[in-house]
């Protein structure tokens, strides 16, 4: 099982601590692949994709428009 998280790098200042999940692009349960978009954030009025880091089923952990801290986790892959 893996975790995938938002990346703390996408914070370029501490100005905007949080950001926001704006929508999932793969609904809950799905097999994904490595590098595969899963979810949108908005964070510093910027949008980013997040990827999945492996192979694996998605199980959903924050829902869209849920506020995300940098490094938070939003959803699990399983094998």
């Amino acid at each position: 099982m893996s975790d995938i998280k938002v990346d703390e790098a996408l914070w370029a200042s501490s100005i905007f601590p949080e950001g926001t999940l704006v929508r999932w692009l793969v609904p809950d349960g799905t097999q994904v692949a490595a590098g595969h978009g899963v979810a949108v954030v908005r964070i510093e009025d910027a949008l980013h994709e997040i990827t999945a880091p492996s192979d694996g089923r998605i199980a959903i952990v924050a829902g869209e428009n849920s506020v995300v801290d940098p490094g938070a986790l939003i959803a699990t892959l399983s094998e």
